[in-house]
């Protein structure tokens, strides 16, 4: 398996926005419900895209170069967008129902339905992939679990957003090798930005008030959480395994801990700090290239 280290960059690039994306996401909670912020954000992250999108295509255009099957990536779009808006929204209210700790946990356990979806896909996986997932849950458990663990309201949902979340990645890695990835990128946003819009003014009572007043916080989560991490994730998934993907896309909560340790001088236990090296070890232990078979000449 070849294992491209621009594609990691980028994919860590995107969980370390991601991770420090939760205080925003916390504050920004103080002001608009789950589906108002959600819905604002990924709507922001779809506009930032579209005059990337038009001065990319107008320059193919210029040197005569194929501007890409536009139809596939509305499809691929359309599919992701519906999907991560499920899990977005499943996490957020999960939240509401079970502690930060058991939803850092069980959001994480998509490193393993990834490999385990992968089999029904008829994927092979590294036995080295394997090790890695077991070893990266084990972290998280170590950096998030801080009580005893027992299912509630919210355990149920952010796991069904951990299975949507994995989902979600392998429908990527479906579409991403076929269309061009700021495009599938910028109508996902705008899927789940329509979607969870239409069912705020449903279900909430949005105000324009709550949203200049919670301008930041949705700055930060439509731009650079929404319009540059999930570019940097459809771009790194190209040429990365989905489950080496997921691996280091779950450092997430890793970087969201030492987020709050720099930013909101909260201290880190040994626990939290071992989960921090075992997550690690995991990431690092994927991306070892295998030996080479042996040709006989």
């Amino acid at each position: 398996m070849k294992i491209s280290w621009k594609s990691s960059l980028m994919l860590f690039s995107a969980a370390f926005i991601w991770g420090t994306a939760f205080v925003a996401q916390s504050v920004g909670m103080d002001y608009l419900g789950p589906l108002s912020f959600n819905g604002a954000r990924f709507l922001m992250g779809s506009l930032v895209l579209l005059p990337v999108i038009c001065f990319a295509r107008a320059k193919k255009k210029g040197k005569g170069k194929n501007t890409g099957n536009m139809r596939a990536a509305a499809v691929g779009g359309v599919c992701c967008g519906v999907v991560l808006c499920g899990a977005a929204l499943l996490q957020q209210y999960g939240i509401l129902y079970t502690t930060v700790g058991k939803a850092g946990f069980i959001t994480t356990l998509y490193i393993i339905l990834v490999p385990f979806f992968g089999i029904f896909l008829k994927k092979r996986i590294p036995g080295k992939v394997w090790v890695g997932a077991v070893l990266a849950a084990f972290g998280m458990y170590l950096l998030c679990m801080s009580e005893n663990f027992s299912l509630s309201r919210g355990d149920i949902l952010v796991f069904l957003c951990a299975v949507l979340f994995s989902v979600h990645i392998l429908v990527i890695d479906h579409f991403s090798p076929r269309v061009d990835g700021v495009e599938l990128s910028c109508i996902q946003f705008l899927t789940a930005g329509i979607i969870g819009s239409c069912l705020a003014f449903v279900f909430e009572k949005p105000d324009m008030q709550d949203f200049i007043k919670g301008i930041v916080p949705l700055a930060y989560a439509g731009v650079l959480s929404s319009g540059v991490a999930y570019t940097l994730q459809v771009l790194g998934q190209k040429n990365t395994d989905p489950t080496i993907a997921s691996l280091i896309l779950s450092l997430e909560s890793a970087v969201s801990v030492l987020a709050g340790w720099v930013i909101l001088r909260q201290t880190l236990t040994v626990r939290e700090l071992m989960g921090c090296a075992v997550v690690f070890c995991a990431v690092i232990l994927v991306q070892i290239p295998g030996k080479k078979k042996r040709s006989d000449f």
